[in-house]
């Protein structure tokens, strides 16, 4: 027997058979996929090129970015791989498919590492940003400038603690369509900035010109730097872990189903991600070559109002994906402790459930603020399974396309470059994770 949930959804106060009623059309799937997916991940695509080049980075980008097109489309298409059966969440697919205890167990895993990967970052690059922002009006009205990032942190931490009491996604529109605009505009402003800076013989600081090669170090380092900025590029395509939620809010029907207005949500989506990406990762590093910093916008310096007003689009954009990424393991504990715990549900169990989960995240982000490294880490040992390759595998146990045709191809293809990716970036990302924290000091 298929069903449609290893968890019970948890039912609303309005008695209603769903907890999330579908009601959604295709323009929302676009603005909550472009605000899962163009996150803070866009501002270190400089740094990523300055580890890779020229000609290895631009490559990187365009083939993660057909290659993830291309798994989302799978993962689109079995959503409702079985007639009457939508899978509305990642695990449901995955238990369907590798069966209900391996299933869970290989997929459950990786898509927690991209939710809560996501969130840690979310944590960190929000509250660079507000301390950039205050630092930035700071001078303008000759105050003291505020310094001690970690205190800015628990800062954007506490506006998730009111957050996170929204009910479910469709409550949170308004706010994911705001974060995707904002997404749009800070991305505009970072490439612009970085344009009008000037050409890099005449960038200010640059001692006369702008380095293109690649850093010094011994063979060793720039290996493990290169590891980390593919992870880096991988992190940027994160939105596959919560393609099936977004797509469970759309109404289907058998002469409509709700692949249609996915996929046209979807490819949206990445055409604004294009927008967004390939002129932030292109004109950062012409910019500023190799010593560019991990966020492009902690680089620039003018229009100080401009960039100034570029942070503060950024705390709104991660505002909203925070929650993005947040809802499905709110849904997932609270009916864990409803069914399993009988806890009765209702506004506390919301309350401390979703408050603790915020408070782990902000705890982890406030111990390791480390942007860069952070997005390599998780880039390699979360997104590259739940992007690149997972719905490879899940098509070709669904679907079983003939050997070497050109789906099968296609299919193990992804798998072999994800594997070796995620191998890859991994070990570059925790690498660099552990050099940062021998000489982290708190009080930053």
């Amino acid at each position: 027997m298929v069903t449609s949930s290893v968890l019970p959804k948890v039912v609303d106060d309005a008695g209603e058979g769903e907890a999330n009623p579908r009601r959604a059309k295709w323009w929302y799937a676009t603005f909550h996929s472009v605000t899962a997916m163009v996150g803070a991940g866009v501002l270190s695509l400089p740094y990523a090129m300055a580890h890779l080049g020229w000609g290895p980075g631009t490559a990187a980008l365009v083939v993660s970015w057909g290659m993830t097109l291309y798994t989302l489309r799978l993962l689109i298409e079995l959503h409702e791989c079985v007639p009457g059966v939508r899978f509305d969440r990642y695990r449901d697919l995955g238990a369907h498919a590798l069966g209900p205890r391996l299933g869970p167990w290989l997929v459950v895993p990786q898509q927690l590492i991209v939710q809560l990967g996501c969130d840690v970052v979310y944590m960190v690059i929000g509250g660079k940003c507000l301390m950039k922002f205050a630092e930035s009006v700071s001078s303008w009205s000759r105050a003291p400038q505020l310094h001690h990032q970690s205190y800015w942190i628990c800062i954007f931490g506490a506006s998730q603690f009111l957050l996170s009491q929204l009910p479910s996604l469709d409550s949170i529109t308004a706010v994911s369509l705001a974060a995707a605009a904002m997404s749009v505009g800070y991305s505009t402003i970072s490439w612009a900035a970085c344009l009008a800076r000037g050409t890099p013989a005449a960038a200010e600081g640059s001692g006369g010109g702008v380095s293109y090669a690649y850093k010094d170090g011994t063979a060793a380092d720039s290996v493990f730097r290169v590891c980390s900025a593919l992870g880096q590029v991988a992190f940027a395509y994160a939105g596959h872990g919560v393609v099936l939620e977004i797509q469970a809010t759309i109404p289907s029907t058998p002469t409509k189903p709700s692949r249609g207005a996915m996929w046209k949500g979807a490819v949206a989506a990445y055409l604004v991600t294009a927008l967004c990406y390939f002129p932030v990762a292109i004109a950062g590093y012409w910019a500023f070559g190799r010593d560019v910093s991990d966020n492009v916008l902690v680089a620039l310096r003018r229009p100080p109002w401009l960039v100034a007003a570029a942070n503060m689009m950024v705390v709104v954009h991660v505002l909203g994906s925070y929650q993005v990424y947040a809802m499905p393991i709110f849904e997932t504990l609270e009916t864990i402790l409803i069914t399993r715990i009988r806890l009765p549900p209702g506004a506390l169990l919301r309350l401390v459930a979703r408050s603790a989960y915020v408070a782990f995240t902000l705890f982890v982000a406030v111990t390791f603020p480390f942007f860069g490294d952070l997005l390599g880490f998780f880039g390699g040992f979360g997104f590259t399974p739940t992007s690149y390759f997972l719905p490879c595998i899940l098509w070709l146990k669904i679907k079983k396309p003939p050997r070497f045709s050109a789906s099968w191809f296609a299919n193990w293809g992804c798998i072999v470059v994800g594997v070796l990716l995620m191998i890859a970036s991994t070990i570059g990302g925790l690498r660099s994770i552990i050099q940062d924290a021998s000489t982290f000091q708190f009080y930053s």
